[in-house]
């Protein structure tokens, strides 16, 4: 039983964060979950600080304030700055992650609060955190955030639809690309800091840019790229369990793994296929 739970909370994981994925990789913006991932280490520091207790509620509430200051301070420098964006990205979250770090080292020597604890999870002791009906805590979480990342897509499909391929026309139509905007970075953020504490930020960083790269090398369409973005993160989950059981391995680490050979399998067959498909035809067209 402890498997399927295991299994399952990383297919949870797998799932919101490859539907949003999706939309960053289309937006060119796929580092944000690894620079959010990492800029919430200030915001768990001073969350702990202020309420004085390690509780998950506190902690999750503060990463998750900052993980939204870190898709408005590289807006800022993107748009206001008129900093490249991936120059943006890697400004903000290493300045927040240093601050992080100065804040550990200074006021919580005396407390089991460190970047390893806070950043990266351990998806194996997921059984033994149980919610209302024997289910973990964590899989009802998750559960609830996929349903909800799925109402928002299904809400504002049209909206992010539009302003993720032509925000120039979406502006024309009255469209706020601001607005979207902000609201996909918001829905990454609360999937980002939501997810970390169950498989680390790693995994988290892995499932937002592998199965919507390995849905993007597969078509052009973005419903049927949403549908195997989450079919590639399930079956990541899936086979990554099963390879860290036969290597005696991290589980995180084997999913993320499995995802690389999914790209790697994806990438390598579309290679094939194009150097066949202009291989020399024969005059009898053999």
């Amino acid at each position: 039983m402890d498997a399927f739970w295991i299994i399952l909370t990383g297919a949870l994981v797998a799932s919101c964060c490859a539907l949003l994925g999706c939309f960053l990789v289309l937006r060119k913006m796929t580092m944000v979950g690894d620079a959010i991932s990492h800029a919430v280490l200030p915001g768990i520091v001073i969350a702990y600080l202020l309420a004085q207790s390690r509780a998950s509620i506190t902690l999750l509430i503060g990463a998750a304030v900052f993980g939204v200051l870190i898709t408005l301070l590289i807006e800022t420098l993107h748009k206001q700055g008129k900093m490249q964006l991936d120059a943006a990205i890697g400004l903000s979250f290493t300045l927040l992650f240093a601050i992080g770090v100065i804040l550990i080292s200074s006021f919580t020597g005396q407390v089991d609060l460190d970047q390893d604890c806070v950043l990266y999870g351990e998806i194996a002791y997921i059984p033994l955190d149980l919610g209302w009906r024997a289910i973990p805590r964590q899989v009802w979480v998750l559960g609830i955030l996929l349903m909800s990342i799925v109402l928002f897509i299904q809400i504002g499909y049209r909206g992010l639809f539009i302003t993720t391929f032509d925000e120039t026309f979406a502006a024309s139509l009255g469209i706020s690309t601001l607005f979207w905007h902000y609201a996909l970075m918001s829905a990454v953020s609360f999937t980002t800091v939501l997810s970390f504490e169950s498989v680390g930020a790693i995994l988290v960083v892995a499932f937002l840019v592998g199965p919507a790269s390995v849905a993007y090398l597969l078509t052009d369409k973005l419903p049927q790229m949403l549908i195997l973005a989450v079919l590639a993160g399930i079956l990541a989950s899936i086979g990554g369990y099963f390879l860290a059981v036969a290597i005696n391995g991290s589980i995180a680490g084997a999913m993320a793994s499995v995802i690389g050979i999914e790209f790697g399998l994806v990438l390598g067959i579309k290679k094939i296929r194009r150097l066949t498909s202009k291989a020399p035809q024969s005059v009898f067209g053999g």
